[in-house]
């Protein structure tokens, strides 16, 4: 710019120059000289600017492809290890699609101690920060997510759902129907009750132990007495809806003289396991469930879904959505084929059982037999 303005300069000069010494050419007025000059430098200047305000163009189109940042809140139920594990497999999986933590992605990320106030709470938050989506963990996340988010364009995808139709979430796992989808850790009940049967064929009586207000059980818990009326077997049911309610449950289901106890996904047992493990141990009474993180906790079997492949698999989905623009209405839920069991060796043998036995009987039933020891976390066991 600055070249060109000299040289608008030194081009009214040269005119002026030659005015002066008299030449025989049509005289030009001076005032007519220096508007010429400015006008020059005016269309000089106007140039710059074009071409400046051109490049500038340039320089945000790059900016805006290369910055396309999301912001997601994530909404967990409760504190456990199989929770744990699906958001850690989801960042995971979102990372690979290209969404990073702290480079075009921020996670708010709140846990709602498995308090069902306290999720409604956290999804109206990310509602009025206007996220541009939310994963809900867990069944009772997901039904706040979707209640907070209903007149919004907010998607809600949720992962760790044990039955999406029977809690309302959505009409179909084909056609969710409306601005939610997610992953599904449904619970094959029967095969849990077979793996009952493999380590004791001669089972008379099964405890089952739930929340009654936890919508991830009632499917569970309604097939299981399906299954065990159809066997024969007796069964008795137990429920608490906080830890101190479920602890008197097992002392009440060893009152009871069951042969084994049965627990679905629950997020209201697996906080309490911790807290009543032993007391099945002592009692000789194992403890089958239907997720691995109790058996972190100390349960004798848990089995279902890898929730660390939950995880990724919602992380795709997410990533259809956000980068996509996949409609959730029309994504269908994804389901996950059961068939891992995880043992925990130390209750194993404290229930007088040898694991190489109860792997054997185990294996025709199960995709694959893991072990795991008694631990809070699963960070917990693998710093051991």
């Amino acid at each position: 710019m600055k070249k060109q303005l000299l040289a608008a300069i030194l081009s009214a000069a040269m005119i002026l120059g030659l005015t002066a010494c008299g030449g025989t050419s049509t005289q030009t007025p001076a005032a007519d000289t220096t508007a010429a000059a400015e006008e020059t430098t005016q269309a000089a200047d106007t140039g710059t600017a074009d071409a400046e305000e051109a490049e500038d163009t340039e320089v945000n189109k790059d900016a805006t492809a290369a910055d396309a940042a999301y912001t997601i809140g994530i909404s967990q139920f409760a504190e456990h290890g199989s929770l744990d594990n699906c958001r850690e497999g989801f960042l995971a999986g979102l990372e690979e699609e290209g969404i990073v933590e702290g480079t075009n992605l921020t996670v708010l990320f709140d846990n709602a101690q498995a308090d069902t106030g306290t999720a409604s709470t956290i999804s109206d938050n990310y509602v009025s920060k206007k996220v541009n989506l939310i994963c809900a963990i867990a069944t009772p996340s997901a039904m706040s997510a979707y209640n907070s988010t209903m007149n919004t364009d907010i998607p809600v995808i949720y992962t760790a759902v044990s039955d999406p139709v029977g809690s309302g979430l959505v009409d179909s796992l084909e056609a969710p129907g409306a601005n939610i989808t997610g992953t599904s850790d449904y619970l094959d009940t029967s095969s849990i009750m077979k793996l009952i049967q493999a380590v004791n064929p001669d089972v008379k009586k099964i405890g089952l132990l739930y929340d009654i207000g936890q919508d991830s059980s009632t499917t569970a818990i309604q097939e299981a007495k399906d299954y065990l009326d159809k066997e024969g077997i007796e069964y008795v049911e137990r429920t608490g809806t906080t830890t101190d309610e479920v602890q008197l449950a097992a002392d009440a289901l060893i009152a009871d003289g069951v042969d084994a106890v049965f627990t679905p996904t629950d997020n209201t047992i697996m906080t309490a396991e911790l807290s009543i493990y032993e007391k099945f141990i002592d009692a000789g009474i194992p403890h089958y469930t239907g997720a691995d993180s109790f058996a972190l906790n100390g349960a004798f079997v848990g089995y279902g879904v890898d929730y660390a492949n939950l995880g990724q698999k919602t992380a795709d989905m997410i990533a259809d959505i956000l980068i996509d623009n996949a409609d959730p209405s029309k994504t269908a839920v994804e389901t996950f084929d059961n068939g891992t069991a995880t043992v925990n060796t130390e209750t194993c043998k404290a229930l007088g059982l040898d694991f190489d036995t109860v792997k054997k009987a185990f294996e025709p039933l199960c995709t694959q037999v893991n072990e795991i020891t008694t631990a809070e976390s699963f960070d917990e066991v693998e710093s051991k």
